[in-house]
């Protein structure tokens, strides 16, 4: 099992697109094979700073879904959005 997590800094003025975009999608990303959780967290401090964490059965199922045509389309119009780059961990649960 995989834990990802990826920080995503939007543009002042596109947090509320994002929140658009996240509410088309995630019922389908939640739906791919090998996804077993999805959350999407938002910052305290920075309200155009998200976070998602997911959980996957592998990095293959990780993969799979990263080559996918929902991913791709997800991430076009998520990207267009942001203020910086994205950041992303793949992470194994010690404790």
């Amino acid at each position: 099992m995989i834990k990802r997590i990826v920080k995503l800094t939007f543009a002042p003025d596109k947090a509320a697109d994002f929140l658009v975009i996240f509410e088309e999608m995630n019922s389908q990303i939640r739906g791919f094979e090998g996804c077993r959780h999805l959350e999407l967290w938002r910052s305290r401090a920075d309200e155009n700073v998200f976070f998602t964490m997911s959980i996957w059965d592998s990095e293959a199922h990780l993969d799979e879904y990263r080559q996918s045509e929902v991913f791709v389309r997800t991430w076009q119009r998520t990207k267009a959005l942001f203020a910086a780059r994205a950041e992303a961990w793949s992470v194994d649960v010690i404790a």
